[in-house]
C-alpha cells in the first residue's frame, strides 16, 4: 500500500513529537482553566462558562482567567490584560482556552483577533464552538493569522480526551441550548434509608450538612430552580443560596409548574411572591409541563434545577423532561450516598461537584442535619 503524500498536519506533529500526549504544562493548565470557569457557573448565561490560561516557553502560567457574566469581556480578553498588566506580554507562548475563541463581533470584541496580535506561538482549544453558525471560524482564524491551533478531539492520548470530556461537562446545558433551543434540566432529589421523600412527623430535615452544602452549591450554579405550587405551600422554600457564597446580586428564575392557568397572584400567597423577589427572584408559572425546556431556554436560561414534591418529580420523569438526576439517599451512619443519573455522556453536575471548595466541612457540628428543599 502506498504511503500517503504530503505535509504532515500540525496535530500529526504533536502526536510524534509528544508521545500522543499533551505536553505536562498544557495539561496543568487545561485543569486550572476549568477551575477558573467554574467558579462563574451560574452567572454567565447565555454564554458560557470559559477559562483561559496563559503560559510561557517554559511552562510556567502567565495569567488565569475565566468569563464572568454576559456583556463582560471573555477569558481570553482578561487574561491578556493581566498579562499586560503584570508586562510579562513578550513572554506570551501558549494560550489555552477551554472553548473555541469567538470570531464575531457581539457585545465584546471577536477573542481570535485579539490572540492574532500577541506574541502567542501556540493555542490550545479544549471544543470547537457548538454554534453551527460559528463552529470552527476561530480557530481557521487563528490559523489563517500564522497561529499552530491544537483542538483536543484531534489529539488521541488519554490526557486530551480527558481533558476534552471535561471541557464538555463544563458547557453541556450551553451545547444544549445552542443546538437544539432547549435548557438543561437536573432534578434534585432527597431520599430518607427507607427511600421515602417526606420527613418524618414533625420533623423537616434527615439529609446530611454535606449534601446540604452540595446542593447549594448546584443551586449556585444554576440560573433557575423549578418546583411546584404545592412545595411552596407546604414547605414555603426560599430557593436562597445558602452554605456557600452565591455570586454577587444574582437574579435567578423560579418556575412554578401548576396545572391552574390563573394569575400568579391567586396560585401562590402574595406575601410569598413578595418575599422572592426580595430575595432576587424572577417569578414564572408553567401550566403545560411539556413547553418546561424551551420556556426556560426563551428566558435565556441555560441550567434550571428542579427542587420539588414526589408528584412533579414523577411527571417530570414520565415526560423525560430531565438531562441528569441527582440523589441525595440518607444513610444509617455516614454521609448520604449520592447518586447521579445523566441521559448524556456529558455532566455539568458531576464536573461542579468534583470541584467542591466553597465550604470548610472541618466547621461543621457533628451529627448536624439539615433539609435539602428549605
Amino acid at each position: 500500500m502506498q504511503a500517503r503524500l504530503g505535509s504532515v498536519s500540525q496535530a500529526e506533529q504533536l502526536k510524534m513529537n509528544e508521545g500522543i500526549d499533551l505536553p505536562e504544562a498544557i495539561s496543568n493548565a487545561f485543569s486550572y482553566a476549568i477551575r477558573e470557569a467554574l467558579l462563574y457557573v451560574g452567572q454567565t448565561a447565555p454564554n458560557p462558562p470559559v477559562g483561559c490560561v496563559i503560559l510561557d516557553q517554559q511552562g510556567k502560567i502567565l495569567a488565569a482567567a475565566a468569563h464572568h457574566e454576559a456583556g463582560k469581556l471573555h477569558a481570553e480578553a482578561l487574561a491578556l490584560r493581566q498579562c499586560r498588566v503584570a508586562g510579562v506580554w513578550d513572554k506570551i507562548h501558549d494560550v489555552i482556552v477551554t472553548l473555541e475563541p469567538c470570531n464575531h463581533i457581539g457585545r465584546t470584541p471577536p477573542c481570535s483577533e485579539s490572540l492574532l496580535r500577541t506574541p502567542a506561538r501556540r493555542i490550545w482549544v479544549g471544543v470547537a464552538d457548538p454554534n453551527p453558525n460559528v463552529c470552527g471560524a476561530g480557530n481557521e482564524r487563528l490559523r489563517q493569522g500564522g497561529k499552530e491551533v491544537f483542538l483536543l478531539r484531534d489529539l488521541c492520548g488519554k490526557k486530551s480526551l480527558y481533558w476534552q470530556k471535561k471541557c464538555e461537562d463544563l458547557i453541556a446545558p450551553f451545547i444544549q441550548s445552542v443546538t437544539r433551543g432547549k435548557a438543561w434540566i437536573t432534578v434534585k432529589q432527597a431520599l430518607d434509608v427507607a427511600g421515602s421523600m417526606i420527613p418524618p412527623i414533625g420533623k423537616k430535615t434527615f439529609t446530611s450538612f454535606t449534601s446540604l452544602c452540595q446542593a447549594h452549591q448546584l443551586r449556585r450554579g444554576t440560573e433557575a430552580i423549578i418546583t411546584g405550587v404545592n412545595t411552596i405551600k407546604e414547605d414555603n422554600p426560599s430557593f436562597t443560596v445558602r452554605y456557600v457564597p452565591d455570586h454577587p446580586d444574582r437574579k435567578r428564575l423560579l418556575i412554578i409548574c401548576t396545572k391552574q392557568q390563573k394569575p400568579l397572584e391567586e396560585i401562590v400567597p402574595v406575601n410569598y411572591i413578595k418575599n422572592a423577589e426580595k430575595n432576587n427572584f424572577s417569578l414564572v408559572t408553567c401550566s403545560k409541563i411539556d413547553n418546561l425546556p424551551y420556556l426556560l431556554h426563551n428566558h435565556n436560561i441555560l441550567w434550571g434545577m428542579v427542587e420539588g414534591g414526589p408528584q412533579l418529580l414523577q411527571v417530570i420523569r414520565q415526560k423525560k423532561l430531565w438531562d441528569e438526576w441527582l440523589i441525595f439517599r440518607k444513610q444509617n451512619k455516614g454521609d448520604d450516598q449520592l447518586k447521579l443519573i445523566s441521559n448524556h455522556l456529558a455532566s455539568p453536575t458531576r464536573l461542579l461537584l468534583s470541584h467542591f471548595n466553597f465550604v470548610d466541612f472541618s466547621k461543621r457540628k457533628e451529627g448536624t442535619l439539615c433539609s435539602l428543599v428549605s
